[in-house]
């Protein structure tokens, strides 16, 4: 087994903006040494893609996704996937990509794509209530804020986009932020998810 801790994962994250499994990737490939898992994800242009992230965004394509069942709610999704140049956006893979997302977004229901994009009253009243529940539990006080920033984190895997496990795994594993950075990557641009709409008609 590799000799590497959850906190040299976040360190070697927050060096070169890589998600985090890419850089346990990187980090289980070279043993652990950090030196060479830096070179890792240069190789793999994983690193290089998270620097471009300043670069702007001019074109990009809808993606859409309709799902409907008899007897069950109507859901339709488009998301706006943004990219540098008018090339990488026609691409086969890029289309999929945002369709992907769109399909994702239909079945875990984010409520936002960022967590900035999460009201800031929204996470204040989140935190009063893990804090409460932990209280609720016995929890000594203590540790209290160490368990709200725990389950903060649970919050924003189940309500913000690129921090939710991407649904398919057999295409991808791990978030659909990670999904996004991989394809920046391979196609040596700057790619963000730029906006996003999901409709549902029926719900009881």
């Amino acid at each position: 087994m590799a000799d590497f801790t959850a906190k040299d994962v976040q360190a070697l994250r927050q060096e070169t903006g890589a998600g985090m499994m890419d850089a346990k990737k990187a980090l289980t490939e070279t043993g652990g040494d950090m030196d060479k898992a830096r070179d890792y994800l240069r190789e793999q242009g994983i690193a290089a893609a998270a620097k471009r992230s300043d670069r702007s965004q001019a074109e990009g394509v809808v993606g859409v996704y309709m799902h409907s069942q008899s007897g069950r709610p109507v859901i339709g999704v488009l998301i706006g996937l943004a990219s540098e140049t008018d090339f990488v956006a026609k691409s086969d893979e890029f289309i999929g990509t945002a369709n992907d997302i769109a399909m994702h977004a239909a079945a875990a229901r984010p409520q936002w794509i960022t967590r900035e994009d999460v009201p800031e009253d929204v996470v204040a009243k989140e935190r009063e209530l893990i804090a409460a529940q932990a209280r609720n539990e016995g929890k000594p006080e203590d540790i209290v804020e160490r368990i709200v920033e725990g389950r903060i984190g649970s919050f924003y895997k189940d309500t913000v986009l690129l921090d939710q496990v991407f649904v398919r795994t057999d295409r991808f594993e791990g978030t659909v932020g990670e999904l996004v950075q991989q394809l920046a990557a391979k196609m040596g641009e700057n790619i963000s998810v730029a906006s996003m709409a999901r409709v549902e008609v029926g719900e009881s």
